[in-house]
């Protein structure tokens, strides 16, 4: 029997309040996620921390947003963090790799319509002891989005990495 190194990959998703992260080993193996809050000198700040995940939790590839893809917008200063971050990456022994919504919502739910809610709800029922409790509720259009919806776009950029069984 053939034993296949398990690749490990880290997912970051830089947003407005900080970053969402995932760490996977395997398209089922959920191994940490969460979000960070930075909340001074954001852009330093986040690339302090990636540099400090990176190492600890030595992933071999890092999964990024495709920021610049047509169905994303972003912020500047989100593209800017997310130029940073590649630049870093690349000089690192770490392959990266850049998904698009699009990609995420066909990977999870075969459509590429979809909401993040809806994205989320599919992740929750994917990773139920991991994901169920932190579901935030429906959003209604007068409210914010919930800080706990970083964890997702984390978690389903990493589940997007992973070629999907057949």
């Amino acid at each position: 029997m053939i034993k296949h190194k398990t690749v490990r990959i880290l997912a970051i998703a830089p947003l407005s309040r900080g970053l969402g992260y995932a760490v996977m080993e395997g398209p089922d193996k959920l191994i940490a996620c969460g979000n960070k809050a930075i909340l001074r000198h954001k852009n330093t700040g986040a690339l302090t921390w990636v540099k400090k995940f990176v190492q600890f939790y030595q992933p071999e590839v890092l999964v990024l947003p495709d920021v610049n893809a047509a169905d994303t917008r972003r912020a500047a200063r989100i593209k800017t963090l997310h130029r940073n971050i590649v630049t870093w990456a690349k000089q690192q022994p770490l392959k990266v790799r850049l998904i698009t919504n699009t990609q995420v919502r066909l990977q999870l739910m075969d459509n590429k319509q979809g909401t993040k809610q809806a994205v989320a709800e599919t992740l929750a029922a994917k990773f139920p002891v991991e994901l169920g409790t932190r579901l935030p509720p429906k959003r209604r259009p007068w409210m914010s989005e919930d800080p706990r919806m970083d964890i997702f776009d984390a978690v389903g950029l990493a589940a997007g990495y992973w070629p999907k069984a057949k």
